[in-house]
């Protein structure tokens, strides 16, 4: 299975990075699976990719995983494309085709990793009443919103940019709230691509959200 995953990603990231470098040969390039240059940090667009989020999902032949394309201009996920190959028939979702969103559930459902559940959002599907959702890659817990599978992905595990930034620009292009826990803003094309937590939730839910983070950050 780790063998299938690793393949996975290679064949992808070849895929992706010689069409951008190709079609968008001006353009800064960040890749999870290709070394990091400082060159990216001098330009203002900048391609952000995942070839497979979700290895392990991939690797165990499960539906919920992603791959994720983004473009970033002066560090903001402007463009981008999240696809879920796993579902039946393929799915895309697009900045450039948001679609309406499904009515949402009167009990939030969040969406936790499979394995090690954020703690932050443990407590705050208690504080809401929620129902707590595991998923595999962030891409497919992030279009799991989009598609009306779910109202919250909190998340405060760790996460690096190629991580989130496909599935902020296109959850964005869809209505719903994207953010850092703390309420500020996703910034991307950092020297330091690490980036701990991740909000993504319908608009309705996202001040109760912020608060309950709030109080418990302040209570810890």
């Amino acid at each position: 299975l780790k063998a299938l995953g690793k393949a996975g990603d290679a064949t992808a990231n070849q895929f992706l990075m010689h069409a951008i470098a190709e079609q968008r040969p001006d353009d800064g390039l960040l890749s999870e699976e290709s070394k990091d240059t400082p060159e990216r940090l001098a330009k203002s667009r900048v391609w952000i990719i995942d070839p497979v989020d979700g290895t392990r999902e991939y690797g165990e032949e499960r539906s919920d995983w992603a791959v994720h394309v983004a473009l970033t201009i002066d560090g903001r996920p402007e463009i981008g494309a999240v696809a879920l190959p796993g579902l039946d028939g393929g799915v895309v979702l697009r900045t450039d085709a948001p679609q309406a969103l499904p009515p949402a559930a009167a009990i939030p459902r969040l969406l936790v990793s499979r394995t090690r559940p954020a703690a932050e959002a443990v407590a705050v599907a208690a504080a809401l009443g929620g129902e707590l959702v595991p998923m595999g890659s962030a891409g497919a817990k992030a279009m799991a919103v989009v598609r009306g599978e779910a109202e919250i992905y909190l998340h405060s595990g760790g996460q690096y940019e190629w991580d989130s930034c496909a599935p902020a620009a296109v959850a964005a292009a869809h209505g719903l709230h994207c953010s850092r826990i703390d309420g500020s803003p996703l910034v991307y094309n950092q020297p330091d691509t690490w980036m701990p937590d991740l909000l993504i939730c319908r608009p309705e839910w996202a001040e109760r959200v912020l608060a309950e983070v709030k109080s418990l950050l302040a209570a810890a």
